[in-house]
């Protein structure tokens, strides 16, 4: 495997300086290559979703199949215009001159992708680097085996290995990867992991893009409608069985309101995931591994012992790897379940007395991926904005940002770092290449030497510069 990967490295090397001279025309083609391949393995794709998280066939055609279909239908109408060098304004040292932009690829990428969603996080980083006329490495996670295999095979069948590859493989396959010079690398997982990437990109001057989680909080106000927010919050928390990375992670509640949310909290769960007292394992998702499973149930116990109360849930199966939605009230901020990203059905509620606690809630903890705000009040919407600091925000629902490929998607400080989808995706895999044309009445030899005779010019040149 480490000679085959440097055997593919070199030749996506060699490649890639024919394929930045790509047009328009011809990325298109290679984007509708993608979509002819996945719509070819549509059945192999739900299944194998379905193998290694228990997706329903709705839940990945929503959340990875179509989500990559409309990914791609976008590139393709606005590859055109994405791919034009844009105009800049002029300065006094080119006053006369023509100011360019240009998008150059930036050339051999590697797109490491997590479990979680395990085709949508890695056919979406793919598109926006074919886009923008790139050579792409991809490694798909190990734990989400079956899709892996999928889009091994998909990629093998429609792409030579000169232009995308892709290696399957646990976490030795991603070691060898990240020791080689890659002119950009976009990894998608957790904080713990994305350090590990940013320090071996390090050694070899590689950019990055890191799409990492956090705690994402959802504060909710005295002013919301509470029911269609607690529907909301927990269809965003229990999609995936809550393995999503922008899913809630946690609730800040009015203190005199906890009691009716944890009421319409469980009606919401009931009604979504419920056939009368059993969970209905045919809409609900499955928990990855023993591993993840054991992690979350530990969680539970400690917080339990911590003083938490069991509002709801906490019923877990290690046979079938599913642990039941869980509604946790009076958790203290010290417990381990408030120190590290959930990534499970596990929603803990949090009380407050004032809307300035709940921001210096948030404020004490890292930035998260996503901010949720529950309010009709245009102050308070405003005022949580403005005093705390987030990847991305909602107000009055959950996830749908990920959803618009207008608004860039990203982290800040320890829940990433860069943006992807639509334009932002295009961007991140491109460089982008300040061009001046310079005119035959450029004035920069007013600045020459000798400068004696020129020192009377400082005064002018200090106000116009």
């Amino acid at each position: 495997m480490k000679e085959e990967i440097k055997t593919v490295f070199g030749l996506q090397q060699q490649h890639k300086f024919g394929l930045r001279k790509t047009d328009a025309k011809t990325r298109i083609g290679k984007l509708r290559q993608l979509k002819q391949a996945l719509e070819n393995a549509e059945e192999e794709i739900f299944a194998a979703l379905k193998s290694d998280l228990r997706k329903n066939r709705f839940e990945s055609a929503v959340t990875e199949l179509f989500f990559t279909y409309a990914e791609i239908d976008h590139a393709i109408k606005k590859l055109k215009e994405w791919m034009k060098p844009k105009s800049a304004g002029r300065s006094m040292s080119n006053l006369f001159a023509r100011n360019k932009i240009y998008y150059e690829p930036k050339g051999v990428c590697l797109i490491i992708a997590p479990w979680n969603y395990p085709l949508q996080l890695i056919m979406s980083p793919l598109i926006s680097a074919i886009a923008a006329g790139n050579c792409v490495i991809l490694k798909p996670s190990e734990l989400s085996g079956a899709t892996a295999g999928v889009i091994s095979k998909l990629i093998s069948d429609t792409f030579d290995v000169k232009e995308i590859a892709c290696f399957e493989g646990d976490a030795d396959v991603s070691t060898e990867l990240l020791k080689l010079p890659f002119d950009h690398i976009f990894f998608t997982g957790s904080t713990a992991i994305g350090r590990v990437v940013m320090e071996a990109a390090a050694k070899n001057l590689s950019s990055v893009t890191l799409e990492l989680g956090g705690k994402s909080p959802a504060i909710v106000d005295e002013t919301c409608d509470l029911q269609k927010a607690a529907n909301k919050i927990a269809w965003g928390k229990l999609v995936n069985a809550g393995q999503t990375c922008i899913a809630p992670d946690y609730v800040l509640i009015k203190e005199n309101m906890l009691n009716d949310f944890v009421i319409h909290y469980k009606a919401a769960v009931q009604k979504m995931f419920f056939e009368e007292s059993t969970i209905n394992k045919n809409d609900y998702a499955k928990t990855i591994n023993t591993k993840q499973f054991q992690r979350l149930n530990k969680l539970i116990e400690e917080a339990l012992h911590d003083g938490a109360v069991l509002a709801f849930g906490g019923k877990s199966n290690e046979q079938d790897l599913t642990i039941t939605p869980t509604l946790l009230t009076s958790v203290a901020e010290g417990s381990a379940i408030m120190q590290e990203e959930i990534f499970g059905p596990i929603l803990p509620v949090i009380t407050y007395n004032n809307l300035q606690e709940a921001i210096d809630f948030v404020n004490r903890k890292a930035k998260p991926l996503a901010l949720y705000v529950f309010s009709d009040n245009t102050i308070h919407q405003n005022k949580i904005i403005n005093e705390t600091s987030a990847g991305g925000t909602c107000v009055n629902d959950v996830l749908i940002h990920i959803g618009n490929p207008n608004l860039p998607f990203g982290g800040i400080n320890s829940s990433g770092m860069g943006s992807c989808h639509g334009i932002f995706g295009f961007k991140t895999f491109s460089h982008e290449r300040a061009v001046v044309f310079q005119s035959k009445l450029g004035l920069t030899n007013m600045i020459y030497p000798p400068y004696e005779k020129k020192m009377g010019l400082l005064k002018w040149l200090k106000k116009l510069m």
